[in-house]
């Protein structure tokens, strides 16, 4: 595949790290783990709403922060079985790399890491009704019980952003988006099982970017909110915003 991101990557100062951070060799150089999060739309009130919740203080990486649902790719969320894949689209940008591509297996392991974080820290479903036989890993039980499997194909993929050198943490994180609609049930709590997340609201993106939020996280809000005046419908073939270390300085590139 051409690499769209090489030809339009520009400087994005805002999201620049700090170039005596950047040349310190006492900081760690850690390889990028891959990630997934999920970003819920609910559209049903007069300006469109998304589920955000606060990371634990005893987080080491980004504690007390406000975050959408996310973690870190599990081997088994390679393998699980879904209702019904990802849009074609979707899952050519998804194997879209600067370097070498992924297996088509990772990148739904990608989506359905979303979905599995989702539940496992806001108690939410997003999936539909099915056969759950073959649903039978440890962490997809809450699905199987109710007879759900997980859905990939409503998930639109909407960023991608790779944290900066120098972090005690790194991850190449894919933003997925979807509409609340899809969202097949819910657990009583109001949150998840991990008790990663605490104080979910749904909040309007003004009042999201109020909020004590990463950078990237701050960024990748306000490409939504453009994202969604221009395509509320979140169509799977336009460009996916793309962040990532050139040299000293953090781009913005388009998948």
């Amino acid at each position: 595949m051409t690499s769209k991101a090489s030809r339009d990557a520009t400087p994005h100062p805002e999201l620049s790290i700090n170039a005596k951070k950047f040349n310190d060799k006492s900081q760690p150089r850690l390889r990028p783990k891959d990630s997934a999060t999920l970003i819920i739309v609910d559209r049903t009130s007069r300006e469109p709403q998304v589920l955000m919740g606060r990371r634990h203080m005893r987080h080491r990486f980004m504690p007390g922060k406000y975050v959408f649902p996310g973690g870190r790719l599990d081997a088994a969320d390679r393998h699980v079985p879904f209702a019904s894949d990802l849009h074609p689209d979707v899952l050519q940008k998804l194997r879209h790399t600067p370097k070498n591509g992924k297996s088509i297996a990772t990148m739904r392991g990608l989506a359905m890491c979303a979905i599995r974080e989702t539940y496992e820290e806001a108690g939410l479903f997003v999936a539909t009704r099915g056969d759950t036989e073959r649903l039978k890993h440890a962490d997809w039980q809450a699905f199987r019980h109710r007879d759900l499997l997980p859905d990939l194909e409503p998930l639109r993929f909407v960023a991608r952003a790779i944290t900066p050198p120098g972090r005690n943490r790194r991850f190449d994180t894919r933003f997925f988006a979807v509409d609340a609609s899809r969202i097949a049930d819910r657990l009583p709590e109001g949150t998840g099982p991990s008790g990663e997340l605490e104080d979910l609201h749904w909040l309007t993106l003004d009042k999201a970017h109020a909020l004590d939020l990463p950078r990237i996280t701050k960024e990748i809000l306000h490409e939504l909110q453009l994202r969604l005046k221009a395509d509320p419908d979140l169509t799977p073939h336009l460009a996916t915003p793309f962040f990532y270390m050139k040299g000293k300085h953090m781009v913005r590139a388009e998948i």
